[in-house]
């Protein structure tokens, strides 16, 4: 046995910590002691709103190997790794599947690299969209979340002219410190990001009134990456301006299918840790707390109480 997040409705704050069955890896999967986890928008809302009594959240993980994989493949045991699951990496113990798995170097932390997998996974391979960015303009929306802040800073390592969009003036110092060149500010991105268009490429994961309002900011042959819509998922956009741009577009991305077709986890994992040791990227995690704070962290990002990652440490804290 070992114990685990999971989902209880009659709880306070839905989220507990309850004894579970320990996972049994298949040949393919790594067993790994889960030091750290982070929290991501998502995953909270559906705890928090619609996942069933029992069910077992979490994606992101860090910790260390076990066991290794009986076919060989990934990290050996002993190994510093971070990780990915599609459910259950709030628990003491993860199986994980080798192509989610990377090694860590020496010097990121549990903690920094538990901020990866899905926000920077996310930036990473939206940010793969607009080709070579060296030069072009790219517009982030929800730039105070973890998504958002990673894409700002790789998106400028690359060579991007980079513009955030917030809502509040207050947030403006965040994303600035993140790397943005420009701050479009206000609920209206239409008129806060006119004056730094046309943009070659557009990361939006808001949704409504945002996206419809991104969709007619764009350059020729420029492409708009959606994978959110946290201010809803209904959108009326002006459709002659969209088309009449010329050869612009609207992706949609969901991370998992990605992973299928453009890389492994694995290999973004290893790309995006190996930045951090470098001194090049920036986890920036505004909330650390043991994970058995779970419900707390979770409706506080829910209610975007913080910008940037929460970090919940298995275990005793350090």
């Amino acid at each position: 046995m070992m114990r685990a997040v999971v989902v209880d409705p009659d709880a306070p704050g839905r989220l507990v910590i309850r004894e579970a069955d320990a996972p049994t890896p298949g040949p393919k999967e790594a067993l790994v002691r889960v030091q750290a986890v982070s929290l991501n928008r998502g995953e909270v809302r559906m705890s928090l709103n619609t996942s069933p009594a029992g069910f077992r959240p979490g994606w992101d993980l860090a910790g260390v190997v076990e066991q290794a994989a009986a076919d060989g493949s990934g990290p050996r045991a002993g190994a510093r790794v971070v990780g990915l699951l599609r459910s259950g990496a709030w628990a003491e113990q993860a199986a994980v599947p080798t192509e989610f798995l990377a090694e860590l170097p020496p010097d990121v932390s549990f903690a920094q690299a538990a901020t990866l997998p899905v926000a920077g996974l996310t930036a990473l391979h939206a940010l793969y969209k607009g080709g070579m960015l060296l030069g072009k303009s790219v517009l982030v929306t929800g730039a105070t979340g973890g998504v958002g802040d990673y894409a700002i800073q790789l998106a400028r390592l690359a060579g991007a002219r980079v513009t955030a969009h917030v809502r509040r003036a207050e947030q403006e110092g965040f994303v600035r410190e993140a790397g943005a060149h420009n701050v479009a500010i206000g609920d209206d991105l239409a008129q806060a990001a006119r004056e730094f268009a046309p943009f070659d490429l557009v990361l939006e994961s808001v949704g409504g009134a945002v996206l419809g309002a991104a969709l007619t900011l764009l350059a020729e042959r420029g492409v708009c990456v959606l994978f959110g819509t946290s201010g809803g998922a209904s959108v009326t956009f002006d459709a002659a301006k969209f088309f009449s741009i010329g050869g612009n577009s609207l992706y949609g991305m969901f991370l998992f299918d990605e992973l299928k077709w453009v890389e492994p986890a694995s290999s973004g994992l290893a790309k995006l840790a190996a930045l951090i040791a470098d001194g090049q990227l920036a986890p920036r995690i505004s909330v650390e707390r043991p994970w058995t704070e779970i419900a707390d962290a979770a409706q506080q990002l829910l209610d975007r109480r913080y910008p940037g990652k929460a970090v919940l440490h298995v275990g005793e804290q350090p």
